[in-house]
């Protein structure tokens, strides 16, 4: 409940997050029928780069700055159509052209939907609640919901629409946290099996990542894509060094569109020596 994401919003793990959670939506948009979205740590819904806590920081200079910001190179023709949707969600909350605000995953998610798709966001932190809450108001299409995020994995699933994404994030504050999220990942896969199950990890010492990595091993799922974007070579202090995503029941296209994606990411949004990428499919 200590975590802030205003502090890191619009770095290199959410412009790899959030690139991909775009292209997951274009695809369920393919289809006629509606879908829903259960993001299950929603946080805010967006968050301002001029504020005390990016500036603190500044993660989103070497994040999203690197694509949209004053000084960004241009992205290249074959990268330009997998960011399009996450971009132009960026740009919709920068009217003016001027990089001031970062949309998070529910921002993102609401820009995606159709007249018919659904969101649920799922946010616990009583404040961040509040503010969620206040920029969904009077939106018919999205729900706010104060509950634990691992309660919602058992009450929320299946929709009735049958078609979705799962969006688990959340931010590993406490020893639990691990065990919580793979029990809460398997409790929404024996209520939704046939739906998207996006992961976020992060990516910090390596024992943790082995952890991780022998865990999703384990899963007992048919369809499994692992996304791994590495940004620098751990420096031993244990900050966030790489971004992780694995996704259950990926859309059948999406690992095509990463092998194009991921190394630009990995050079464009590198902070020294050891940036690299991972894609692993079970398929």
């Amino acid at each position: 409940m200590n975590y802030r994401h205003a502090y890191h919003a619009g770095n290199f793990a959410d412009v790899h997050k959030h690139a991909v959670l775009a292209l997951v939506l274009a695809h369920l948009s393919a289809k006629v029928t509606p879908f829903r979205v259960v993001d299950t740590h929603a946080g805010i819904g967006r968050y301002d780069l001029a504020a005390v806590e990016a500036e603190k920081t500044g993660e989103w200079t070497a994040g999203i700055g690197r694509l949209l910001g004053e000084d960004s190179a241009p992205i290249p023709d074959e990268i330009t159509p997998l960011l399009a949707a996450y971009l132009d969600a960026v740009r919709a909350e920068n009217a003016d052209g001027v990089l001031r605000w970062y949309p998070g995953s529910p921002r993102i998610a609401r820009s995606l939907l159709r007249p018919d798709d659904r969101l649920i966001a799922v946010e616990l932190h009583p404040e961040d609640t509040q503010a969620l809450a206040a920029e969904f108001r009077r939106d018919r299409q999205v729900k706010v919901l104060a509950i634990d995020a691992w309660h919602a994995l058992k009450s929320l699933l299946p929709p009735k629409e049958r078609r979705g994404l799962v969006l688990i994030d959340p931010p590993y504050e406490s020893t639990t946290e691990v065990d919580d999220t793979f029990a809460g990942l398997r409790a929404g896969l024996r209520r939704f099996a046939n739906g998207i199950f996006m992961l976020w990890y992060p990516i910090k010492a390596t024992a943790s990542v082995l952890d991780m990595q022998a865990r999703l091993a384990q899963l007992e799922v048919d369809k499994l894509l692992i996304s791994e974007l590495v940004v620098r070579r751990p420096d031993g202090d244990g900050r966030l060094h790489g971004s992780g995503l694995a996704l259950v029941n990926p859309p059948f296209q999406l690992r095509a569109q990463l092998d194009v994606l991921l190394p630009f990411l990995a050079a464009r949004l590198s902070q020294g020596k050891g940036a690299t990428h991972r894609l692993e499919a079970r398929m």
